[in-house]
């Protein structure tokens, strides 16, 4: 008899602990709407003190005029993957998003490649600004006079000579680019291509 007491009010003590924990939980669930439809009623009003987000679409604050512009998230995406890699192409990540844009292909293809053929740009024939290895076999090493001249030679190129002709994934691309490599180029290439993302 002793027991079935003893069990009873066990079960009483976990049924009337389960109950108080369902009820805060309840209540808990409750406030936290509570607060995001009190913070909702805030945003939503266009009148009172709460002027926070009106007063920032405003071009004009105090009699200044204000300008502002985007930055292209690519460009930003590129610079920090120079800066991690020291390349001197760091000051050309606009110039490779315009032309890329301008040629209609993916601007993380070119620094991929440099990255693939050159360490970006870390290890070229001396004062010839080709992180691509473009026109390099052999002896003979085509030169540019500046990285911009380089980006945009390279950019035509891919363009005309890849791309247009159907060739539009970097093992497509490898046949005709390094045709000797056993698909380390593409395999690298794609490994680039992936951390630019």
């Amino acid at each position: 008899m002793f027991k079935k007491i003893l069990i009873l009010g066990v079960g009483f003590f976990v049924l009337a602990a389960l109950n108080i924990f369902l009820i805060q939980k309840a209540y808990a669930i409750n406030q936290k709407q509570s607060d995001v439809d009190r913070i909702l009623a805030e945003i939503s009003q266009n009148t009172g003190g709460n002027r926070q987000f009106q007063l920032a679409a405003h071009p004009e604050v105090q009699g200044l005029q204000t300008d502002i512009t985007v930055a292209d998230s690519r460009v930003a995406n590129l610079k920090a993957f120079f800066r991690k890699y020291n390349s001197p192409l760091y000051n050309e990540a606009e110039i490779i998003v315009k032309v890329s844009d301008e040629y209609q292909f993916d601007y993380r293809l070119l620094p991929a490649i440099a990255m693939q053929e050159s360490n970006l740009c870390r290890v070229i024939p001396y004062e010839s600004h080709n992180c691509w290895g473009w026109g390099i076999y052999g002896t003979t090493v085509t030169r540019f006079d500046s990285y911009e001249e380089a980006i945009r030679t390279v950019a035509k190129g891919i363009k005309k000579n890849y791309i247009d002709q159907g060739l539009i994934t970097a093992s497509m691309i490898m046949k005709k680019y390094t045709p000797s490599s056993n698909g380390s180029w593409a395999y690298g290439v794609n490994t680039f291509l992936k951390a630019l993302e």
